[in-house]
């Protein structure tokens, strides 16, 4: 049987997968399998870097599909107006989705001792289910059950009945660790999560990165930087402005709206410094090409990334939704949250958690 196997869907994913691979005994290095689904990022080169770092035994690129690629699908997501109904409907779903998921399945996971998977709300968390297939699900961004719990969220309305049905009789789908064959969920920190399980663990990322030798930081901007010296360029330019500011991006509403609220948060903090942009990898605006007056890091890289170089240094760093207690180069981090985007659209869109 082979060790362990990771499904990634977003770099961010396959950033906390490399440092649990680490973290590891050397003597395991080189025996993971990593996945790349192409559900929602493009990975680009990233197969061909990491392949490079051999930390893995393999690496594989997932065709996973969306619900919606399958027609035969549609009757199935209508509601029929009460519970009974549509919990028959949605067994049916839950079964047909997994059926229809085999085909682009890239491996043969009962071949794994341990199966690791980010955002098991995405069909592969289906497919195990159904296929009553033991596996770890992963946290699928930092914190982001506080936020955002999206399995309660999800399931509004009769949610013991619905967890029962998944949990326990593996009827229908439930992510976060409510899936029947979910041995447990790991998370970054348990005391921020309003509605704790019991199958839920704590891994903290932090942790994970203060054991990170100077070695395996190497590894990481191996895997992670395509232009190492493009970027060693970039971080030597603005060390030399004296008050720097920061914007990281979120893939947020509309296009249009999404350029209004950055144009936005560029007005309010370009008094206070020289305004610098990081774009979320999923984030498909071009800043390069709306926004080329300002300096502008890789996309592709991971934020946590940045805490990799001692010379990087702002003054403050600003997000929407993007978590960032663990950014490490700034004087000063700020968060402007649901309140902020409550200007943009509406409020519950974004306040998920004040609905359960």
């Amino acid at each position: 049987m082979k060790e362990r196997i990771y499904v990634c869907h977003t770099y961010y994913h396959v950033y906390v997968t490399y440092l649990k691979e680490l973290n590891l005994p050397a003597e395991k290095h080189g025996q993971a399998t990593l996945v790349l689904s192409k559900l929602s990022t493009d990975f680009e080169n990233l197969k061909s870097r990491v392949e490079s770092t051999g930390l893995f035994a393999e690496v594989i690129e997932f065709d996973e599909k969306r619900d919606d690629y399958f027609p035969e699908l549609h009757k199935w997501r209508k509601g029929t107006g009460n519970i009974i109904g549509n919990l028959l409907y949605r067994i049916k779903f839950t079964r047909l989705f997994a059926k229809l998921e085999e085909p682009f399945i890239p491996v043969d996971f009962r071949e794994y001792g341990d199966i690791y998977v980010y955002c098991d709300a995405d069909p592969i968390g289906y497919y195990l289910n159904q296929k009553k297939i033991p596996y770890h699900a992963m946290e699928d961004g930092l914190n982001i059950l506080e936020i955002k719990d999206d399995a309660r969220y999800d399931n509004r309305g009769h949610f013991n009945i619905k967890a029962f049905f998944s949990k326990k009789l593996n009827l229908i789908f439930i992510q976060n660790g409510y899936g029947k064959y979910c041995i447990d969920m790991e998370v970054n920190d348990l005391s921020l999560i309003k509605y704790p399980r019991k199958n839920y663990i704590e891994e903290s990322r932090l942790k994970l990165v203060e054991r990170l030798t100077e070695a395996d930081k190497e590894i990481l901007l191996k895997a992670f930087i395509r232009d190492l010296d493009r970027l060693k360029e970039q971080i030597a330019n603005c060390s030399k402005l004296p008050n720097k500011i920061l914007i990281l991006t979120d893939p947020l509403c509309s296009l249009e709206t999404r350029e209004r609220i950055f144009r936005d948060i560029i007005a309010m903090y370009e008094p206070e410094g020289a305004i610098f942009i990081k774009p979320h990898p999923r984030d498909v605006l071009d800043y390069r090409k709306l926004f080329a007056e300002y300096p502008q890091f890789d996309a592709t890289v991971p934020m946590e990334m940045l805490n990799f170089f001692p010379d990087l240094h702002f003054s403050k760093v600003v997000a929407v939704f993007t978590e960032v207690k663990e950014i490490h180069f700034a004087d000063e981090v700020v968060r402007l949250g649901a309140d902020f985007m409550d200007r943009y659209e509406d409020p519950l869109i974004h306040r998920q958690n004040e609905q359960i």
